[in-house]
C-alpha cells in the first residue's frame, strides 16, 4: 500500500506537498520505487513526475529507532505510520519482534513529538482488522499501537492522533492474491487453509481512501473503519483458477490465524458512529470524548462472517480490479505501483 500511498500524494490530490520523506529500512525497495519514478513507470503523469523530483526524499532507518525517527519527523505536518510486522505467523514465532516495530515503533512518533516539542499536526496509525479482538501477536501488537495513539492526544493536545482499520488489501504484499497468482504461474496447486475461511477484501485504492478521509474527517481518537466485501477463501482460490487444471490442497490453519475477521467489535459498537462512507470508532477515554448526537451506527460486530460473497461475486470483485491471472495489473508485476 505504501506505494500507491506515496503516488497519490504526488498526485497533488491532497495539495502539492512540499517534502515527502519515506523512512524505512529496505534499501533495495526504496531503491526500486526511486527507479520505477525515474524511468517514468508510474510517474506518467506530469505533476507526479515534477513532485518527485522536487519534494519526495527516500531516508534509510529504523522506526524502532528513536533518533532516526526524530529525523524523520521533526519538520512533518502529518505522519502516516505503515511500518509494521504484518505476517500473523512470523509475529507468532517472532513476537518479541511484532513489539518492537508496531508498539516500539507508535512510542517513538509519541515520545519524539511530545518531548522534542516537534509541531506534527496529525498522525496518522495504519491498523488491522485483526486488532479487533486479537487472538494472534500480530493483532493484539496492532491493538497497543491503536491504544498508544489514542492515549496520546491526552497529552499532546497541538497534535491530533487517529487510526485506520481495515482488512486484506487485495494484491498487497504478503496478500493472499499475489501468493495464489504466483502457485498458479508454476501450475499448482494453490494452497488453502481452510475452505469455510472468510476475509474482507479491499483493493490498494480503498485503503488509501480510507487514510485520506480519516485524515479530512477524523476527530482526535478517532479510528475510521471501511465498509467491505468479505469472501471465503476457496471461492478466492477456485475464481482465480477459472478453467485451469491446477489442484487445490488443502493446508490447514496456520499458527495465530482467526477462521473469520472483524472489522468492528461488539464492544466497540457502543461507541461507533457513522462519518461519510466510514465507521469511526469513537475514543473510550473519557477526556476524549466528544458527545455530538451523532447516533450510534452498529447493533452488532462487523465480522468477514456476516455478509460473505458468492463465487460469482467473488469473481467479479477479482475482475474489476484486474487481479485474475493474466490480467494486466498482476501480470505486468505492478503489485503496489498500478
Amino acid at each position: 500500500m505504501g506505494k500507491l500511498l506515496v503516488r497519490r500524494i504526488l498526485s497533488g490530490e491532497l495539495g502539492t506537498p512540499k517534502k515527502v520523506i519515506i523512512l524505512s529500512r529496505d534499501e533495495a525497495k526504496q531503491h526500486d520505487m526511486r527507479m520505477a519514478y525515474l524511468h517514468k513507470t508510474v510517474a506518467t503523469d506530469e505533476i507526479i513526475f515534477r513532485n518527485f523530483q522536487q519534494a519526495l526524499e527516500f531516508r534509510i532507518g529504523d522506526i524502532r529507532d528513536f533518533g532516526d525517527v526524530c529525523s524523520a519527523i521533526k519538520s512533518a505536518d502529518i505522519v502516516i505510520n505503515a511500518a509494521a510486522l504484518k505476517q500473523v505467523p512470523t509475529c507468532e514465532y517472532f513476537p518479541d519482534q511484532a513489539i518492537l516495530t508496531n508498539c516500539i515503533g507508535a512510542m517513538n512518533i509519541v515520545r519524539a513529538i511530545r518531548d522534542q516539542g516537534y509541531p506534527v499536526e496529525t498522525v496518522v496509525g495504519i491498523s488491522t482488522d485483526k486488532a479487533a479482538k486479537p487472538i494472534n501477536v500480530m493483532g493484539m501488537s496492532k491493538a497497543i499501537q491503536e491504544r498508544i495513539f489514542i492515549s496520546a492526544n491526552i497529552l499532546n493536545p497541538d497534535t491530533r492522533f487517529i487510526c485506520v482499520r481495515y482488512g486484506n488489501v487485495m494484491a498487497s504484499r504478503g496478500s493472499v492474491i499475489p501468493l495464489f497468482h504466483d502457485q498458479i504461474s508454476h501450475g499448482g496447486p494453490v494452497t488453502i487453509t481452510v475452505p469455510e475461511m472468510t476475509r474482507f477484501l479491499l483493493s490498494l485504492d480503498q485503503a488509501v481512501d480510507t487514510v485520506f478521509a480519516a485524515l479530512k474527517d477524523a476527530l482526535r481518537g478517532e479510528t475510521f473503519v471501511p465498509e467491505a466485501p468479505a469472501a471465503t477463501i476457496m471461492n478466492i482460490a477456485k475464481a482465480m483458477i477459472g478453467e485451469r487444471d491446477i489442484e487445490i490442497k488443502i493446508i490447514g490453519i496456520r499458527p495465530g490465524e482467526k477462521m473469520h475477521e472483524m472489522m468492528v467489535s461488539e464492544e466497540e459498537c457502543n461507541h461507533t458512529v457513522r462519518r461519510g462512507l466510514y465507521f469511526a470508532i469513537q475514543p473510550m477515554l473519557p477526556e476524549l470524548a466528544e458527545d455530538n448526537g451523532e447516533p450510534l451506527a452498529l447493533s452488532k460486530a462487523l465480522s468477514s462472517a456476516d455478509d460473505i460473497l458468492d463465487f460469482n461475486g467473488t469473481l467479479e470483485l477479482l475482475k474489476l480490479h484486474s487481479l485474475l491471472p493474466g490480467m494486466t495489473r498482476l501480470a505486468e508485476g505492478k503489485e503496489l505501483l498500478a
